[in-house]
């Protein structure tokens, strides 16, 4: 099918500069393992995973059958006063899956309204516990949580400050970020050793600013992926689980891109030794095909706000929130093919050994060329930094996204960053056609 068979007058895509898209289109019309096809018949490597999605391959039969199945058997069914098998099905997988007692699991639909979610819970547990004075966040500077208005309160997107600024919510303070271009640029399956306590600035000005005893949660990503695939320091996050079990505070790890395989284990969690009190998933679950999200609470949440209610009548909600297709038997049959999936083909471990691999091709193949910066890689997601264009922030990186996309490559480009995260059944053969082609575009964009 060529584009020009498509009115593309109506749909306004998301995140994607419409001005200069209809002049030179990029529209997928299939896809299969590691590639897409496009409108006019070309092959293109997905890199990207379909933005941190699509875990094991495209058009897996195991999944697609089971669709399939649960179409004939179930469409759908409200979630409010009534459930259906699937969602109980794909809740137990995903706790028994979970580090430690995270074991209750509320269903959304995205990782934007995991982390709303997650945010009220947050609100509620404290309310039940009897200290409702605890209404404030703390997220991270250059974190992504989605795009509800709680989530952009907690992430530290300039852009979205900048636009929605007036519409976010009040009482949020946010950590420094966790990269030093200067002497952690060029990072390969590690974490980044600092001198400096970076979380000293918590203890030391922000707690006692707002006074911990108002905190209710402390939100941020283990790895910034959306950002740009920045790796936290050592014992980072170890040392914030500390500070905020001191204060009474809950430590919410957003998981949307990192869960689910993308640094060799099931979670950032386990891979840091880490647990959180809540853990915001989405992406990877169904291995993108159809969407779902959810928060994993641990048992002590949910026990107090259910022991909050004991005394009230049995019709009573004990939380007063939930979405219309929250644990859709569809997306929950998905879900569980997917994480069969995953574990029959040991494609969480294949993703930790080919994230060596990726990783040892961008450092050896882009470092010292024109403009590179910095390198980051850790699990199967490596980010090349760029300086960027005087005055034209973004328009290097975009250039080359177009280009590799040209030459049949998906590339991510996020700020001044282009980051590959490949689906766990990548071989060695794509990565380096991957690093080949963007390797070729960074010179040829100097």
């Amino acid at each position: 099918m060529a584009y020009n068979d498509l009115r593309m007058d109506n749909q306004w895509l998301p995140f994607t500069p419409n001005r200069s898209f209809k002049d030179d289109p990029r529209i997928f019309v299939a896809a299969d393992g590691m590639h897409f096809t496009t409108h006019d018949g070309r092959q293109v490597i997905d890199g990207i995973s379909s933005l941190w999605c699509v875990g094991a391959g495209h058009n897996r039969k195991p999944i697609n059958e089971a669709i399939k199945k649960q179409l004939d058997t179930l469409d759908y069914a409200t979630a409010f006063n009534v459930s259906n098998d699937q969602a109980f099905r794909a809740a137990e997988k995903i706790a028994a899956m979970a580090p430690g007692d995270l074991n209750k699991v509320l269903f959304c639909n995205s990782g934007s309204e995991a982390a709303d979610t997650s945010l009220k819970v947050a609100l509620a547990y404290h309310r039940a516990r009897g200290e409702g004075h605890r209404n404030m966040f703390i997220g991270r500077e250059r974190g992504y949580h989605g795009v509800g208005f709680g989530g952009m309160s907690v992430g530290g997107i300039p852009a979205n400050r900048k636009v929605y600024g007036t519409a976010l919510l009040p009482r949020v303070d946010h950590l420094r970020f966790i990269h030093d271009p200067v002497n952690h640029a060029y990072i390969h399956n590690a974490e980044p050793l600092w001198t400096e306590d970076l979380l000293l600035e918590l203890e030391n000005r922000i707690l006692p600013l707002h006074d911990p005893s108002n905190v209710a949660a402390v939100i941020v990503e283990p790895v910034a992926g959306s950002a740009g695939w920045y790796i936290p320091p050592q014992g980072y996050l170890k040392r914030l689980r500390e500070i905020c079990d001191k204060h009474g505070i809950l430590l919410i790890f957003d998981e949307v891109i990192t869960g689910f395989g993308r640094l060799g284990q099931p979670f950032a969690s386990d891979f840091y030794g880490v647990q959180p009190d809540m853990l915001n998933f989405a992406k990877a679950v169904t291995n993108g095909v159809v969407p779902l999200g959810g928060v994993i609470c641990t048992d002590r949440i949910y026990d107090a706000m259910m022991g909050a209610h004991g005394s009230a009548p049995g019709h009573a909600i004990e939380f007063f929130h939930g979405y219309t297709y929250s644990g859709h038997p569809v997306a929950c049959a998905a879900a569980l093919a997917t994480l069969d999936l995953f574990e029959q083909e040991q494609l969480f471990t294949r993703a930790g050994d080919m994230g060596r691999v990726l990783g040892d091709a961008m450092h050896s193949a882009l470092k010292g060329l024109p403009n590179v910066i910095g390198i980051r890689s850790l699990g199967l997601a490596a980010a090349v930094e760029l300086a960027p264009v005087p005055g034209m922030p973004g328009k290097r990186v975009f250039d080359i996204f177009m280009d590799c996309y040209h030459r049949g490559v998906l590339v991510r480009n996020a700020g001044e960053n282009l980051v590959f995260a490949p689906p766990f059944i990548v071989e060695a053969s794509h990565i380096d056609q991957m690093v080949g082609v963007l390797a070729d575009s960074i010179k040829k964009h100097a």
